[in-house]
């Protein structure tokens, strides 16, 4: 994109479990982008944040510095995500749900640190699903979600997305939001499967049978093999059929990937079908074969998914980030609160 007159820019940012993402947007439109394998995951295995400050710090910068270099100037960032966890930049209490974008707006909250940029950064608040104080017995009510809140707001303002309608989000955690029918985040419910796949390609004894990287291909023959398997003998039997599959009968690593893909689908489809979480239209954001594999399985199952391009995601997550800004009562150019603001930090 070609800057426009306007030379102001915002910078906003997504951090994950994973990959931390960073866009330099104009007046709405993405002028440029940035990724850095860093997410929460990171700073989890080191119990630390700095390693998230640090290598965050180096990327605004370079940010800053390809602003300044399309004659644009950053005047503020916005940031949803792992981020406003505890091991991110800076905690930001989780709203209860049902929340809309009126309740994420009033939420969002200011934070300042010159070590990391030595611009205002603006942090908006996940969602929590379930009671404040949730005892055990409803464990099964209770989740929590960063980061999607935010892409949400953006497909609802885009049409997208409507009340009383499922959005199921396939990253490293696999996410399903139910959206009420005033067009707030009802409820969520999350697995840990995209991380479960990649541990399972990388520190486990099916690293030799699977693909490595991001899988692209699927084999929809094996797919179902998967699904049958794992309904007949669950998750865990079933990953270990992969090996029996490549080492008793020399299957190739496409039609096991495929079997696993089925099998984890399967098993978190169950789960879903079983809470009643994946109501009304189901629109589906992934990449790669974990996507193709869950339209196939919903279809098959009467329901029919719209899957989003990976470019409408981005440009929706920064839409919901500039319009819960704009809610929020900040101002743009100043960075100060206006007075019928309270408790800002």
């Amino acid at each position: 994109m070609i800057p426009t007159a306007d030379s102001t820019a915002s910078i906003c940012i997504d951090m994950g479990t994973t990959n931390t993402r960073l866009w330099l947007v104009q007046q709405g439109a993405i002028v440029d982008r940035f990724t850095e394998p860093l997410g929460l995951r990171d700073a989890a295995r080191q119990r630390s944040s700095s390693i998230i400050r640090d290598r965050l710090a180096s990327l605004l910068a370079t940010a800053s510095s390809r602003a300044g270099v399309l004659g644009l100037r950053a005047s503020h960032i916005l940031a949803a995500g792992m981020l406003t966890s505890p091991l991110g930049l800076c905690e930001v209490p989780h709203v209860s749900a049902p929340a809309g974008e009126r309740e994420l707006a009033e939420a969002l909250r200011q934070f300042s640190d010159p070590e990391v940029a030595d611009l205002p950064i603006y942090l908006v608040p996940g969602v929590r699903t379930g009671p404040v104080s949730p005892s055990l017995q409803q464990l099964q009510d209770t989740d929590l979600m960063r980061g999607e809140e935010a892409i949400v707001v953006g497909l609802l303002e885009a049409g997208l997305l409507s009340p009383n309608s499922t959005f199921l989000n396939l990253g490293s955690h696999w996410k399903a939001i139910s959206i009420d029918d005033t067009g707030r985040i009802a409820s969520s419910f999350t697995t840990l499967s995209g991380e479960f796949i990649h541990v399972l390609q990388t520190h486990t004894v099916l690293a030799s049978a699977l693909p490595q990287g991001r899988l692209e291909a699927l084999d929809p023959e094996w797919l179902e093999r998967g699904r049958r398997f794992a309904r007949q003998n669950g998750t865990g039997r079933s990953m270990f059929a992969v090996r029996l599959l490549e080492q008793v009968f020399q299957i190739a690593p496409l039609a096991l990937s495929s079997f696993l893909l089925g099998a984890v689908v399967e098993s978190d489809l169950n789960s879903m079908d079983r809470l009643g979480v994946l109501n009304g239209p189901i629109v589906l954001a992934g990449t790669g074969s974990a996507s193709e594999a869950w339209c196939r399985i919903l279809e098959s199952t009467d329901r029919n998914p719209t899957l989003l391009s990976q470019d409408t995601l981005e440009r929706c997550f920064v839409a919901g980030l500039d319009r819960l800004f704009r809610l929020s009562g900040y101002d743009m150019r100043s960075g100060a609160t206006r007075p019928t603001h309270r408790n800002r930090q």
